[in-house]
């Protein structure tokens, strides 16, 4: 016999790379198993139990086998059915194990032929052979001579028949979803690939959505993963020259870089075995069989010969060996299954044979202490991902598991599942809505027993919100609901202000009977809200009542010196803050919390709100170092909390003494506080602690737009630890534009300031030259000199009886004031315009001018008297006028005038 190895070996590397990959030249250069062969019907009798070839997962000595080659009543080529039994690599089997089946015969055409499963047989294989001379013989010295190759393939087109039943299972399923539902389209395969244990191509999903449909039911394009069962049916693989090509593709990127796939095993030996065994007459070809019923559906990826070589179809049966059960699993351990819902699926894995094949046969769920369906039929369906519950009539009824047999299984489960969390507390008056169930089935001859799930078979009671739910109108919110049970939750509703009902996004919680709630308030004012939870199960819906508030105040910290009676409160929203209980001393709010600059990438605007104790209050006992609990009251009621560490005591000076260093000017200033602008400071200070060395003195005028700091290296001299010597300059460190109050503090090295103390009041002082009065003692006089803007008014008495007001925006040179006394005149300052000043200047006096000559007959004239130093009488003067601008080149109406004139 001759075997027609290389195409063979070319056509199972074709299968393989093609299942690996999606490209579509690996597509049409290799055959597949997509050439329907003849169908070899098969059922199996294991005591007074028959079960159709698709249900039998294993074969047992004893077991009786029905065959039946259905082929057509044309056919015209004779076919010899050659059932073999095998006992391993290393024994070759007796000529009794061999059946010789002739299919043409007329009694086998119309009831089959029955062969029983022999004492210590291992495998099973059919043979298709077009009949020949000497073909049972040949076929039998073939599989005599050399049995291990046998035994291998008899393993190997089981798995591939088993692999290839998957992804037939999830291109089947995935075709029932419309092609224009993308969500709908990820979801199922997701659940089919979970099920199915198949990897689909992730590639499909960012393709256009015209376009992922296709490329999803593609043959070939899923990459299948070890199922849990293949380590149990097929052999490790090992090294041969038949399957070099095949382990070099396995290893590249493109076939999943060298991942174990049982689908890899059978590829390989498939080729190993065509590719060894040939003789003058005979081609073995391998054939995947797709078990429905009783039918065995055979494909082909070779056409079969009828010329010599004569092609030889290899047929796997099931393995003769023990019942390995399918190892069930739940998908996830905590999910709670809510038997209300029409048409539950239990989300179960780990077994894709359960989904792919009927081995597994009359499944139920066994409800442990239910209230009601102590039994429920099970139907596998990979497309919903996992066993749908159902009520369909006439199920077999299975022994129910023993207590050992429960406790076996769920030692075995803790094995496989985490290690589960405390149990919460219970409420004993609370129904009992937590329940569980135990899967029990066939699996194939023999009943097995799945995981155990828990359950909730009736509604839920007693639903509440979590402590820590607070709900803020105006934003998405996230919440928690908790009651006796939650997996029965159908929906969850609220009211919005329009009116409106509108449901609410929900998803079960990590923690045993919770659930996460989103709702959506952007809409809704502070207030009260009602959430309503509807269950399966036709029970009343739940309402649970809730109060919405407005966004709270987000505290950040809270800063307390020792020694200090205020405190500073930092965050968002400060100005709902009522007040704030520390060690029961309670500290309310001081004016209205102050912006401070965000910080790069902030969301929003911190604030700074002082907060301090009552005059009355005792003087705080804090300690820097303390650890304490502030509690914040806001004004809706809620109350929060922070943690406060007492900082160390900030630092404290106090001031000694002070001096100006220029002598006085024209103008004495009635204040000691005030200080010209123009003149420097000297001044001492005490400090309460020793004065740092990179400590600073932070000087600045009342709304801080004008600051400067002085330190020991420039401007402070330290005259001991505690004393300190400071100059400062208001006209350099400020400008000529400085005045009004100016404090000081210190700074400590790490930025923490001291409390201000006042310094000085500045004040800016015009430059006056003279006063000129005129001879007439009734008349006003002019008042020279510059900056007279900075002068507020002027009157010849502290009290101000009859003052002259400067108006606003003057800019002149003089100004038109009361004749002046020999002591001086008073002047305030529009810097600082309560005090009286006084100012002692020249004053200049005009003489006196002798009259006009009058226009009288006859008289002689007479000279002139002598000039006095004292003015003679005059003809009396028109009103006292301010003098013109030195630059204007006519005399302007006086525009300043006395209290009485106003």
């Amino acid at each position: 016999m001759a075997i027609h190895s290389g195409r063979l070996r070319a056509a199972a590397a074709g299968l393989f790379v093609s299942l690996l990959c999606c490209h579509p030249s690996f597509a049409e250069a290799a055959g597949r198993f997509d050439l329907t062969g003849p169908r070899v019907d098969v059922r199996v009798t294991r005591g007074d139990k028959t079960l159709p070839i698709a249900s039998v997962p294993n074969l047992k000595a004893g077991d009786k086998l029905w065959l039946f080659a259905d082929l057509p009543r044309t056919q015209s080529v004779h076919y010899l059915l050659v059932a073999v039994f095998l006992r391993g690599t290393t024994n070759p089997p007796p000529d009794k194990w061999f059946f010789k089946i002739q299919t043409w015969d007329k009694k086998v055409r119309e009831e089959g032929v029955t062969i029983t499963v022999p004492n210590e047989a291992q495998q099973a294989l059919l043979f298709l052979a077009p009949e020949t001379g000497g073909d049972f013989s040949t076929l039998r010295s073939a599989v005599q001579g050399r049995p291990g190759i046998f035994v291998r393939a008899s393993q190997d087109l089981a798995e591939a028949g088993f692999e290839q039943a998957r992804i037939e299972k999830y291109l089947a399923a995935i075709k029932t979803v419309p092609p224009g539902d993308p969500k709908a389209l990820q979801e199922h395969s997701t659940l089919l690939a979970r099920t199915l244990s198949l990897k689909p191509n992730q590639d499909c999903f960012n393709k256009p959505l015209d376009q992922q449909y296709n490329c999803l039911t593609q043959t070939g394009t899923q990459t299948l993963l070890d199922d849990g069962h293949g380590q149990t049916v097929v052999s490790v693989l090992s090294n041969g020259s038949g399957s070099d090509f095949i382990n070099a593709a396995s290893a590249t990127s493109m076939a999943g870089g060298g991942a174990y796939s049982a689908y890899v095993g059978a590829v390989v030996d498939l080729v190993r075995l065509t590719s060894n065994l040939h003789t003058a007459h005979y081609q073995y070809i391998p054939a995947i069989a797709f078990p429905q019923a009783e039918a065995l559906n055979l494909r082909l990826n070779v056409a079969p010969s009828f010329h010599n070589p004569k092609s030889v179809i290899v047929i796997g049966l099931p393995s003769i060996q023990n019942p390995v059960p399918p190892p069930l699993r739940a998908s996830d351990p905590k999910h709670v299954t809510c038997l209300l819902e029409p048409g539950v699926t239990l989300p179960v894995e780990g077994a894709p044979l359960v989904f792919s094949t009927g081995f597994a046969h009359d499944m139920v769920l066994h409800v442990d202490g239910g209230a009601a369906r102590p039994e429920i039929p099970l139907t596998a369906d990979p497309f919903k991902g996992g066993l749908v519950l159902s009520s369909a009539p006439g199920r077999k009824v299975l022994p129910v598991p023993s207590d050992d047999d429960k406790e076996d299984k769920k030692k075995e489960d803790a094995k496989s599942s985490p290690a589960p969390g405390p149990k919460p507390p219970t409420d004993p008056a609370a129904p009992k809505t937590a329940v569980t169930g135990t899967i029990t089935g066939y699996w194939g001859f023999d009943p097995f027993i799945g995981p155990t799930l828990p359950l909730q078979d009736i509604p839920g009671v007693g639903w509440k919100l979590a402590a820590d739910s607070v709900i803020i109108a105006g934003r998405e919110n996230h919440l928690t609901l908790s009651s006796s049970g939650t997996a029965c939750i159908q929906a969850i509703t609220f009211e919005r202000s329009s009116g409106r009902t509108a449901e609410a996004q929900w998803k079960p919680s990590d923690k045993p009977n919770v659930v996460d709630v989103t709702l959506s308030l952007k809409s809704i004012d502070p207030g009260n809200i009602h959430l309503d939870v509807r269950q399966f199960g036709g029970a009343a819906n739940a309402s649970v009542t809730a109060q919405t508030f407005s966004e709270p105040a987000q505290l950040d910290a809270l800063t307390l010196h020792a020694g200090d009676t205020a405190a500073t409160l930092t965050g968002t929203s400060l100005n709902q803050v009522r007040h704030l209980v520390l060690n029961n001393l309670t500290f309310n709010p001081i004016g209205e919390p102050v912006s401070v600059p965000a910080q790069t990438g902030a969301a929003q605007h911190k604030q700074n709100l002082t907060l301090t104790l009552p005059e009355s209050a005792q003087t705080p006992n804090f300690h820097a170092g303390d650890h304490l609990t502030a509690h914040i009251d806001l004004r809706d009621g809620r109350t929060l909390s922070l943690p406060v560490t007492v900082d160390t005591p900030r630092p404290s000076v106090t001031l000694l003494n002070r001096a100006i260093s220029q002598s006085p000017p024209a103008i004495h200033l009635a204040n000691p506080d005030d200080l010209p602008v123009n003149q420097k400071l000297t001044f001492s200070l005490h400090s309460s602690s020793p004065f740092p060395r990179d400590g600073k003195i932070e000087i600045a005028n009342a709304d801080e737009s004008l600051h400067t700091s002085l330190s020991v290296s420039s401007g402070l001299v330290l005259q001991n630890a505690h004393t300190i010597l400071g100059s400062f300059d208001p006209l350099k460190a400020f400008g000529t534009s400085a005045f009004g109050p100016v404090r000081l503090r210190p700074i400590a090295p790490d930025g923490t300031p001291g409390d201000w103390i006042a310094l000085v009041n500045l004040v800016r002082l015009p430059a006056l030259q003279d006063v000129h009065c005129p001879s007439d003692p009734t008349a006003a006089c002019t008042l020279t000199g510059s900056d007279l803007y900075l002068v507020d008014s002027v009157a010849n008495d502290p009290g101000f009886a009859n003052p002259v007001q400067v108006p606003e925006g003057f800019v002149g040179n003089t100004l038109s004031v009361p004749r002046p006394p020999k002591s001086g005149f008073f002047l305030k300052l529009r810097d600082e315009p309560e005090s009286a000043n006084i100012v002692t200047i020249p004053v200049q006096v005009q003489r006196a001018s002798a009259p006009p000559p009058q226009p009288v007959p006859a008289p002689a004239a007479t000279p002139a008297p002598p000039a006095t130093s004292e003015p003679a009488p005059a003809a009396p003067e028109p009103a006292p006028q301010a003098a013109p601008p030195a630059n204007s080149p006519q005399p302007q109406p006086d525009k300043l005038s006395s209290s009485s004139k106003r």
